[in-house]
């Protein structure tokens, strides 16, 4: 139960930091509502328990190979970035989710599971923990599967609160702040992925 409480912990530090999936939570929850901002967090999530099941076991030839594509993965991951921001300065205002809109779901959670994977630094943030914890705790199957769930349980509850309190505001703000709110964090969002595209080339630069 120790180590499930602490991988709790771990996956709420993981996930609290505001960056370009938190931006995109709010966004979805304010324009979407909140299970399309959940559905969001859900995929960072996953993507946090697949790091950490592949720290928990050490399976050091993975991580390094991961390490070795970090210019590629800034790079790819940037452009995707970049183009979700993109999207998102030119939605509509009113695009809220019908209860049978299932693939807006999908493609939410998708989206952030796809670059959360391509982020170096998640990658990093878990290779730093998990080198922390090196004291053989992890040491047993029931011991990864529980540190895995730990991880995803503590993740999936910021990105839950997170789009729940987003979502309280929707009906109060009017369509035309909205859509400033749109533009605003889909600007930010393109930023970030340029700025992700131009550290991968910097990096692939200097490793050639």
């Amino acid at each position: 139960m120790l180590i499930f409480f602490k991988s709790m912990v771990i996956g709420l530090c993981i996930a609290a930091p505001v960056g370009p999936i938190g931006l995109l939570c709010i966004q979805r929850s304010l324009s979407q509502g909140w299970r399309a901002g959940f559905a969001t967090g859900l995929g960072a999530a996953t993507a946090d328990s697949i790091y950490g099941f592949i720290g928990a076991l050490g399976i050091t030839a993975i991580i390094a190979t991961l390490i070795s594509w970090k210019p590629w993965l800034c790079i790819f991951g940037g452009l995707f970035l970049a183009y979700i921001g993109y999207q998102i300065i030119r939605s509509k205002t009113a695009a809220t989710v019908l209860p049978g809109e299932r693939a807006n779901m999908f493609k939410a959670y998708s989206s952030t599971l796809f670059l959360t994977l391509s982020n170096p630094m998640t990658i990093l943030s878990f290779i730093a923990i998990f080198a922390a914890m090196s004291d053989g705790m992890v040491n047993s199957q029931h011991s990864v599967a529980s540190m895995v769930m730990g991880i995803f349980l503590g993740s999936a509850a910021w990105w839950l609160g997170l789009s729940g309190f987003s979502s309280v505001f929707k009906s109060r703000i009017q369509a035309s702040r909205l859509k400033l709110i749109n533009y605003l964090s889909g600007s930010t969002i393109t930023a970030l992925g340029a700025y992700q595209v131009v550290t991968g080339v910097m990096l692939a630069t200097a490793a050639a």
